[in-house]
């Protein structure tokens, strides 16, 4: 092969985004590359060559395991939005210069929806300029709202630690004589993927949680106060992302300082607490909020293993891809077989991925 390999991390990390950082190395280190970049912070950082050698990093076997099972985002990351390339294109140029310098032929981008984007943006220039460069997307992203793909890696292992954290509030919750209510705020702006892992709680062991909010339904007040009353002691699931019908967050029904990242994305925090102080306010029952936060994203100690697995081979499988000739894809997975379980890996067409949601 000729040309060196770069790659980047971006978005909201995962506890298992690091293993598709290291499908990337090592099967590209195994095809013959000679050197792989790292981005720190993503695209942004490269915009201001912030760069590593990561074969100056990991050196052993032991390394790539460790780095596998590492959560969060090694490289770190960014909320960068690129502009079009119609009205910037001095971006773009001063990109690609510097990609030149490194001599890159093949550039990585690990990360969910936004980071599509700039998959989708960069691949265009490239076609527009006529740059040989091939750009992969790699996917992750723990709200699994991610189109055409089975599911991302990162939701796996995210929805294990929200049903068995689920098992343990509930738990919790019944050993009082008087009516007690605990409100759980659970990840996902636009998508109930995560809230609604919250129902893999309930087995032989468990009764599960009582009541379930995602954001896909417009979310009623007066009828949420409503059903908590018909139950004294209840576990409920909600999203961070519920709205009420005029359009608003819930979380934005209180004071609250609001924060905008450079996709538009409001940062959502605050459903529970509102609520819980409503159901204690107007009818007078012990409510406890809690909010998930970062937890659910890196709870290293309870990493799915098949997760772990499917994150290293999106890596691998998008550089396989690249070294082929492809560029402008993102690599999915496809499920083949429900028992045994298992998935394959394919390439599918960035521009029918970014900026959708599922």
């Amino acid at each position: 092969m000729l040309g060196n390999v770069i790659v980047g991390q971006s978005g909201g990390p995962t506890s298992v985004i690091n293993s598709s950082l290291a499908g990337v190395f090592k099967t590209a280190k195994d095809r013959g590359a000679n050197k792989v970049y790292g981005m720190l912070h993503g695209i942004k950082g490269l915009l201001d060559k912030q760069y590593v050698d990561l074969s100056e990093k990991i050196k052993t076997d032991i390394d790539i395991d460790l780095l596998k099972r590492t959560p969060s985002s090694y490289l770190g990351s960014c909320r960068y939005k690129l502009p079009e390339i119609s009205d910037d294109r001095d971006t773009y140029e001063k990109i690609f210069e510097i990609l030149k310098e490194l001599n890159i032929s093949y550039f990585f981008y690990i990360g969910g929806n936004d980071s599509m984007d700039t998959i989708k943006k960069l691949s265009d220039y490239a076609l527009l300029v006529g740059s040989d460069i091939k750009f992969m997307g790699v996917p992750k992203t723990i709200d699994n709202d991610l189109a055409v793909t089975d599911h991302t890696p990162g939701f796996g292992s995210a929805a294990k630690f929200i049903a068995a954290t689920m098992k343990e509030i509930i738990r919790d919750g019944l050993v009082y004589d008087y009516p007690t209510v605990t409100i759980v705020e659970i990840m996902g702006r636009n998508a109930g993927w995560l809230t609604a892992a919250s129902a893999l709680a309930r087995g032989e062991d468990c009764e599960g949680v009582d009541l379930i909010y995602l954001p896909e339904k417009v979310f009623d007040i007066d009828h949420f106060l409503e059903r908590v009353k018909e139950i004294a002691s209840k576990v409920i699931a909600v999203s961070e992302g519920i709205k009420v019908m005029d359009g608003r967050y819930v979380f934005e029904l209180s004071d609250h300082v609001e924060f905008v990242d450079a996709f538009g994305h409001k940062q959502l925090a605050g459903s529970a607490k509102f609520l819980a102080n409503k159901v204690g306010s107007e009818l007078g029952i012990k409510t406890r909020a809690i909010e998930l936060s970062t937890l659910q994203r890196c709870a290293a100690h309870m990493t799915s293993r098949t997760d772990i697995t499917e994150a290293f081979n999106v890596g691998g499988a998008a550089v396989k891809a690249a070294f082929e000739g492809e560029t402008g894809k993102v690599v999915v997975l496809k499920r083949v077989s429900d028992d045994p379980y298992m998935c394959i890996t394919e390439t599918h067409d960035v521009h029918q991925i970014a900026n959708i949601e599922k």
